[in-house]
């Protein structure tokens, strides 16, 4: 047993200690925090403290003598190795034969008299923990207690929450004042009959109020919750975040500010005849707290945070210039710096954030850089640690997936690289994979048709050679916002959500080969008109992201003629995009990698 497995077992006896004080049976511990975010402060990491597992999806559940984590395809290799000696053991969700969380629980405490399970209502959601109720009852009868935090007794080096400072996204980049989206949002309450909504996504919070923060790792965003009512809105923060210049500016947009503990007191006497809450984002215990006439539906702010409007998308081309040159730049240096010897996943990831600092309005990375070599690759969310830090050769794969903040615009690009000979099997499942990506890239769909209904098109050539990847093939993407934006999707499990055109969304269909090598290629769209006819309007897919596709792997003879002339154009417009950006060698560079094929 290593030093990490030790830690989380004494944490783990230690919760055992207070939940048998506390006359608790099992704690369920989430990935999330009172925002529900996919990204969390490091403050409300429980579930990855209790676990070691630091994916950012998994749900973590501790029993009096049993633990267990449930986690995605994405993470079932990395979670098996982490969790490893703990005590946790794994489940794979969407597996056949896994059981759910509460079909587990209902198993393992089938013995115990009158059972007690523990979830913490500030950090689920009021959807989540209402099913887990229902479930409980469901299995004998088990109560649900949502009122305690064991976290609270046990973890006495807990992270504060952050206090960094928030500052003004200009209009320059927003394209939109802050009183014309409160002002939009209202109407869409309007139509839904609610006289105010609370708001807490910290995503849509920042785009509402035209603020950045830097809470989150990666995400542009901070801790907060917006109530917004009829005649006024009221930002409820912690007050030493906030500087003179956005108090002034928040006033001259009609926005209160209230200490971010006070979002209780302010819910307990809100006065309008109801509310909107989002069952799926507010969590559990602020849900419960207005006693007025709750109206139960998806907040409008997603969808009206998703259509980008013309200063965004113009941000967006931008950034993905920028963008552009330093992953021409770094995949010029990379093939020539392996075979120097001496490189490891870490060094290039390195070596890319180096060259993205270099672009204008750069503020950082958009999530930790995936630099997966060779079997690393099949791990769909790897990321090298000193430890698995594998040294690269001049043969194989190096699928390298990567993204920047930039002040107008966020960007996500997945490359995957030869950096010499490959196999056979490689270069077959390169092509399908670059097949698969061309083909939704030329997909025609009309208006309003949802994500789930054309990922079929990506998945075609993947199913007709018996493969298939678990995840989703694309997701929206935030401007100088979250990487990951909702609430369209691309994926097989169903996403209502129509696609509409000003959204961006991804296009990143890939295939893991456990033990030999994983490929991905992606690219950040924008969605755009296509042509109007009898039967309605139709949309078409604008590739924002500029950066060659390598074309040393691919089976040319496996392309149709249509894919080669996509790939083809899609070249030329990276050529003469970037070309005018660049310099003697990596201009050269840039035009042998786009060259025809």
């Amino acid at each position: 047993m290593n030093d990490m497995n030790k830690i989380i077992c004494s944490r783990i006896d230690r919760l055992r200690e207070v939940m048998r004080r506390e006359s608790i049976d099992a704690f369920i511990f989430p990935s999330t925090d009172p925002h529900n975010g996919e990204y969390v402060p490091a403050h409300w990491e429980g579930r990855k403290w209790i676990s070691g597992f630091d994916g950012s999806a998994g749900t973590a559940v501790v029993t009096m003598d049993d633990a267990a984590l449930w986690t995605d395809s994405r993470y079932f290799i990395a979670a098996a190795e982490q969790l490893r000696g703990t005590g946790f053991t794994l489940m794979k969700e969407r597996v056949e034969g896994t059981p759910s969380v509460t079909k587990w629980l209902g198993m393992k405490l089938s013995a115990v008299a009158s059972p007690t399970v523990g979830i913490d209502g500030m950090v689920n959601s009021a959807a989540m923990v209402e099913r887990v109720i229902r479930e409980l009852r469901a299995e004998g009868g088990i109560t649900v207690r949502t009122n305690f935090d064991p976290l609270d007794v046990i973890w006495t080096d807990r992270p504060p929450v952050p206090q960094d400072k928030v500052a003004v996204h200009p209009l320059e980049y927003a394209g939109e004042s802050c009183r014309g989206k409160l002002e939009r949002i209202r109407r869409k309450l309007k139509e839904r009959h609610a006289c105010g909504m609370l708001a807490a996504a910290l995503d849509d919070i920042a785009w509402t109020l035209n603020l950045r923060g830097t809470d989150v790792h990666c995400n542009p965003v901070f801790v907060a919750y917006l109530l917004i009512e009829p005649r006024r809105a009221t930002l409820f923060i912690d007050g030493r975040k906030l500087t003179p210049e956005v108090e002034d500016y928040l006033a001259g947009e009609g926005v209160d500010v209230a200490e971010y503990a006070d979002v209780r007191k302010a819910l307990a006497r809100y006065g309008e005849y109801n509310i909107l809450m989002d069952d799926g984002e507010i969590n559990y215990t602020l849900y419960n707290i207005p006693s007025c006439r709750k109206v139960v539906a998806p907040s409008p702010i997603p969808r009206l945070k998703a259509v980008k409007n013309d200063v965004e998308i113009e941000g967006f081309r931008r950034a993905m210039l920028r963008d552009g040159v330093a992953m021409v730049k770094f995949l010029r240096w990379l093939r020539s710096a392996v075979e120097a010897g001496g490189q490891t996943e870490m060094s290039v990831g390195a070596k890319l954030e180096e060259l993205r600092s270099e672009q204008r309005l750069y503020r950082g990375p958009s999530f930790d850089t995936i630099a997966a070599y060779q079997e690393h690759g099949a791990i769909v969310h790897y990321e090298a640690t000193p430890q698995t830090d594998a040294l690269l050769r001049p043969e194989g794969f190096i699928l390298i997936d990567s993204g920047g903040q930039y002040l107008d615009g966020t960007t996500d690009i997945t490359r995957t690289i030869a950096l010499g000979p490959v196999t056979d099997e490689q270069r077959l499942v390169y092509t399908l994979v670059l097949k698969s990506h061309i083909q939704l890239e030329m997909c025609k769909f009309p208006r309003s048709a949802s994500g789930t209904q054309i990922d079929a098109i990506a998945r075609r050539d993947l199913w007709r050679y018996g493969l298939n990847y678990m995840h989703g093939t694309g997701h929206g993407v935030g401007s100088y916002l979250s990487v990951h934006e909702g609430p369209h999707q691309i994926r097989m499990e169903y996403r209502p959500a129509p696609l509409v055109e000003g959204m961006t969304v991804t296009d990143e269909p890939g295939i893991y080969m456990p033990g030999l090598f994983g490929v991905r290629t992606e690219n950040t769209l924008l969605i755009v008109p296509y042509k109007e006819t009898m039967f309605g309007r139709f949309l078409a897919f604008e590739p924002l992201t500029l950066c060659p596709i390598d074309t040393a792997p691919i089976i040319t003879d496996m392309l149709t003629v249509d894919e080669k002339d996509w790939l083809n154009s899609y070249h030329r417009t990276v050529y003469e995009r970037l070309s005018p950006l660049l310099d003697g060698g990596d201009r050269a560079w840039l035009a042998e990698a786009c060259a025809g094929i």
